[in-house]
């Protein structure tokens, strides 16, 4: 049985910040789907408007420019989004936030922190028939480097650590946990929702004809 999507208490406006590689289109389509908010993606806009794209600095201009102003649409209406692009720049988050406050929304930066090597294999195996990969920049070990060196870690701002290494699930909690603290979501809802520990069986089973009792250093007293 499906569990019912989650109904946000106020408007939210998730951004993302992260290496290439870190997986932020794909937690940030499970995020839109779970809780029921606007996708909208750079690396989707920009396929659907440029046959054969660039990635100059004109090109990443109207691409920023659509993203913003959908996004500013989105929250005025009343919908929550996941902003999805690398919020990489000082500049570009402070925009979103003062974005988030006229609209009497709340603003969430999720950072998924992963190692460099780690990410930059990421981008060498990526996946072209599925939808996060089939849009991506094709980076080479320049590429990816020119990234990582124009990127402006957040300092004093507030943001949400997310492991890029978890799965979604693990993930989902940690997020969860967070709405939870800004008064977005019930306490019910997060319980629904964190991943709980399976039950270990310590007690084998004899129907199966596999398990030699005196083999087992276990005892129970």
């Amino acid at each position: 049985m499906n569990q019912a999507k989650v109904s946000l208490q106020k408007p939210l406006l998730v951004s993302m910040y992260g290496f290439p590689g870190a997986g932020k289109s794909f937690t940030g389509r499970q995020l839109a789907d779970e809780l029921s908010m606007a996708y909208v993606s750079a690396d989707r806009i920009r396929a659907e408007l440029f046959e054969q794209p660039r990635f100059d600095k004109q090109e990443n201009s109207i691409i920023s420019h659509l993203m913003n102003y959908m996004c500013e649409e989105f929250i005025h209406a009343g919908v929550s989004v996941v902003f999805d692009t690398n919020a990489a720049r000082i500049n570009q988050r402070f925009h979103l936030r003062e974005l988030a406050r006229k609209a009497k929304a709340e603003y969430l930066l999720i950072w998924l922190q992963i190692d460099p090597d780690s990410a930059f294999n990421r981008t060498q195996k990526r996946d072209r028939r599925t939808l996060d990969d089939k849009y991506a920049y094709p980076h080479d070990a320049e590429s990816f480097q020119q990234v990582l060196n124009s990127m402006q870690n957040p300092r004093d701002e507030e943001y949400l650590v997310v492991s890029a290494k978890h799965t979604f699930a693990t993930q989902k909690g940690t997020v969860m946990n967070r709405l939870y603290q800004l008064g977005i979501v019930s306490s019910q809802q997060v319980q629904e929702r964190v991943a709980k520990p399976g039950l270990v069986n310590l007690i084998p089973n004899m129907q199966s004809g596999r398990v030699d009792l005196d083999r087992r250093n276990i005892s129970i007293r």
